[in-house]
């Protein structure tokens, strides 16, 4: 028969267990997900005027006003996606949390710029938020986008570097989306990993 005194510590040594992080002493890393098939536009939603259509893996921006968005909601997330612009003085964006109101772009839509002249600015509608250092880049040269939001917190690296980190993000949940702003682009290697 087991004392009462001596069954406690055996009952939180038991719960401890219970709460411990994965194998490794280390917590669970969530995985990516592509966004993209690299085949056709499965998993996205065409907006307004925008034309996209996709091949060879990477998705094309033709020409429009309008917008490309995921089918699915986000919270907090790391979003990746690697862009080219096709001619000079290219205008696109990355929309984070948007939402549907608002044509040809969503209402007050928070958007990371991809803008020549202001490459890299946070805007929230047509107002900027934060200017960005970011050097303007030659056409048909790749560049690596990162953009991690979490609660309220948004930071942007740029190939592996840190361009800016905000701490006032106002949209709570919402659509991922790729803006068309009258210009050519490609976007290759886009990916999402859900944050809790």
């Amino acid at each position: 028969m087991i004392r009462q005194s001596s069954f406690l510590p055996l009952l939180l040594w038991s719960s401890l267990l219970l709460v411990r992080p994965a194998v490794g002493g280390e917590p669970a890393v969530p995985s990516w997900e592509p966004l993209f098939n690299g085949h056709d536009l499965a998993g996205w939603v065409a907006m307004n005027d925008g034309v996209f259509t996709a091949g060879e893996g990477e998705i094309h921006l033709l020409k429009g006003m309008g917008w490309l968005r995921t089918e699915r909601t986000y919270t907090n997330f790391i979003f990746e996606a690697e862009w080219r612009a096709l001619g000079t003085n290219y205008n696109s964006g990355f929309f984070l949390r948007a939402g549907l109101e608002g044509k040809p772009f969503p209402t007050d839509v928070w958007q990371v710029n991809l803008k020549e002249s202001a490459l890299g600015s946070l805007l929230k509608g047509s107002k900027t938020v934060l200017a960005s250092a970011t050097a303007p880049i030659p056409i048909r040269q790749w560049v690596k986008f990162r953009m991690e939001l979490r609660g309220q917190r948004l930071t942007l690296d740029v190939d592996g570097k840190r361009a800016w980190e905000f701490n006032d993000f106002e949209a709570e949940a919402g659509y991922l989306g790729l803006q068309a702003e009258g210009k050519s682009f490609d976007f290759r290697q886009l990916r999402v990993q859900i944050l809790p």
